[in-house]
């Protein structure tokens, strides 16, 4: 068995930077902002970290993240790509299966 962290294979999700920073770039594009207009917003100094996550050379922060996803109006969730399989759905879906499953409880009850 290989010990080595360098080779070690991860079991769980994770990030990928290129794949974000695209997805990003493509949800500014739709919702018609520049990265000006962005860098403003989050109070960066200057552009380049924008630049940067379109790139893949870097992720957004997390308090960068959550800012991005009140801006660009979708949760933090879809902002990140990455190895994660999870095919459950938008969390308003996974709202009104829960709220669907409440309510049949609801009328097997007494």
């Amino acid at each position: 068995m290989n010990n080595d962290p360098m080779t070690k294979t991860t079991t769980y999700p994770l990030i990928d930077a290129a794949k974000t920073g695209r997805n990003i770039r493509r949800i500014m594009a739709l919702r018609r902002l520049s990265v000006r207009e962005v860098q403003v917003f989050l109070g960066l100094c200057t552009p380049q970290g924008i630049y940067n996550w379109f790139s893949g050379r870097s992720i957004p922060s997390i308090d960068h993240l959550y800012a991005l996803s009140e801006l660009l109006r979708v949760p933090v969730d879809a902002l990140l790509r990455g190895s994660r399989h999870y095919t459950g759905g938008s969390p308003e879906a996974a709202c009104d299966r829960l709220s669907e499953y409440y309510l049949r409880l609801r009328h097997r009850l007494p």
